[in-house]
């Protein structure tokens, strides 16, 4: 029997038309649309309420006053270290001479593996005589909480062998400038709060740095509004990591009641885990407010993707997860909303990032119309355009009107930042729990500002010189009364010989 070419059998399926497809996607649309809608009208109001109380507590501001020019209590300055010897120096150097303030001492902590890094702060130990090295007694890197702890176990050591007691302690990162008048702010608070947040802003990056430019708006809209309305209404307030000061009553407490460990070995957010204990157990928190004046801790954040999405994961991990895990809802009904909202991300940023996927087609293909949700898609967009511009004023007050509007452009990406470090959160602490095994350290890595970024609060070279023991005041004052006219100042130091040429280099 002859074949029959011409039979349709014969021929491949032709593709779906153009219309077909549409159609495919239409339906996945409409499906998943109505729980996006819920999910988006849920956290919208939740959203607004805070929004509300702000706004309202704005309008009734507590005074606040500090005791009057209390006087200066010794405080430690802690800062634990893995890798960080690329930064350490410039770090320690600024900032010991830009604190306004003579009774403090930094302890820093390494690990016997990391000999670079130990060989950055010895050099610091002896040029500084309010710097100590914090030697971990076991190899590396642990957990940042694991290193606090031995510092904190080194500290009580130079107590002993200097008869000084230090009235708190302030915990730091490699990378930040601390406000030449941030320890006086947090002396002048000691006598009545048990823990001081400091104000923690990114340092200004150019517009095209999308990533670092998601941690501006981000930190811009949690300090401004949501931590202050939630210490406002008696919410627990979560340590920012850095710039937070704890009463040495609060500390001696805290490692009472962990078998002499201040902070927990295992969570990888210790810091938020001190604020949330810190608050249970009846110790009085407080927010100092972030304003163009505020004694703020400035610091570069990651600025690339994979260091970004890694530090991300880390705070998702030991927020949500490993917070669910410790506490559950723990607090009674003034901290649940609190714990409601530094977890629903969990939730909240894939959908967030899904609602984006959805816009953009709804713009192509305005099908919306044939959901049951219709009706309150106005609603969710209006409760997103109160959240953006929100953001944006916040911003601004704080960036310039620049940053203002990236901050709107920059919502998606950041959306998709944070489902990323969600969904690898969820992944890496459900697999270490199948195994049994512990969370590692999710170590990111640190830039220190350089000489252009510091400017404003830059000290002057004879600060350095002074507090670097290079020279003395007396020498400098000499040399400025013998200086020619117009002849720069460094260099002159070298010629007059109050310093020698390769000091100078150092120093500039």
């Amino acid at each position: 029997m002859r074949k029959n070419c011409g039979s349709y059998e014969n021929f491949p399926l032709r593709p779906p038309l153009p219309s077909q497809v549409y159609s495919g996607a239409d339906q996945i649309v409409l499906a998943i649309l109505p729980p996006v809608v819920a999910w988006l009208v849920v956290s919208g109001i939740d959203d607004l309420l805070l929004f509300c109380l702000w706004a309202f507590l704005k309008l009734h501001q507590p005074t606040i006053t500090p005791a009057a020019s209390p006087d200066e209590r010794p405080l430690a300055i802690f800062i634990p270290l893995w890798q960080e010897d690329a930064v350490v120096r410039a770090m320690v150097t600024q900032n010991v001479t830009a604190i306004r303030y003579k009774k403090y001492d930094f302890f820093i902590g390494a690990y016997p593996n990391d000999t670079p890094t130990l060989d950055a702060i010895r050099d610091m130990e002896s040029r500084f005589e309010n710097v100590h090295l914090c030697l971990v007694p076991h190899d590396g890197p642990t957990s940042k909480a694991d290193c606090l702890n031995w510092i904190y176990q080194s500290m009580l050591i130079h107590e002993d062998a200097s008869s000084k007691r230090f009235a708190a302690i302030i915990t730091h990162d490699a990378e930040d400038v601390i406000h030449g008048e941030a320890l006086t702010a947090i002396n002048a608070h000691l006598d009545r709060f048990d823990m001081i947040q400091v104000p923690v802003i990114p340092l200004p990056t150019p517009l095209s740095e999308i990533v670092h430019g998601i941690y501006i708006d981000e930190f811009c809209e949690f300090q401004k509004r949501d931590l202050w309305v939630r210490w406002r209404c008696g919410g627990f307030l979560p340590s920012a990591g850095v710039g937070t000061a704890f009463s040495r009553k609060a500390i001696e407490r805290l490692a009472e009641l962990g078998d002499n460990r201040v902070f927990e070995p295992a969570c990888l957010t210790e810091d938020y885990e001190n604020g949330f204990k810190i608050r249970a157990l009846g110790y009085r928190q407080i927010l100092l407010p972030l304003t163009k004046f505020s004694p703020a801790t400035r610091e570069y954040f990651p600025r690339t993707w994979p260091t970004a999405a890694r530090q991300r994961t880390r705070w998702a991990t030991g927020i949500v997860w490993q917070g669910i895990e410790q506490h559950g809802w723990k607090g009674g009904p003034r901290q649940w909303w609190w714990h409601w909202r530094d977890r629903k991300g969990i939730v909240g940023h894939p959908i967030g990032l899904l609602a984006n996927v959805i816009f953009l087609y709804g713009l192509a293909r305005p099908i919306a119309e044939q959901s049951a949700v219709a009706p309150l898609i106005p609603l969710t967009l209006a409760l997103a355009t109160i959240q953006a511009l929100t953001r944006a004023v916040l911003v601004a007050g704080h960036y310039g009107i620049s940053h203002a509007v990236m901050s709107i452009v920059r919502i998606p990406a950041a959306n998709l930042l944070n489902t990323i470090a969600t969904a690898r959160a969820t992944r890496q602490y459900w697999l270490a729990r199948a195994k049994g095994e512990q969370i590692p350290w999710l170590k990111t890595a640190h830039q220190y500002p350089n000489r252009f970024a510091l400017e404003p609060h830059r000290p002057a070279l004879r600060e350095i010189l002074v507090q670097s023991a290079y020279c003395t005041e007396e020498a400098i004052e000499m040399a400025i009364a013998a200086k020619p006219p117009g002849f720069p100042f460094g260099p002159w130091l070298v010629q007059f010989g109050a310093i020698t040429e390769e000091d100078l280099a150092k120093n500039i």
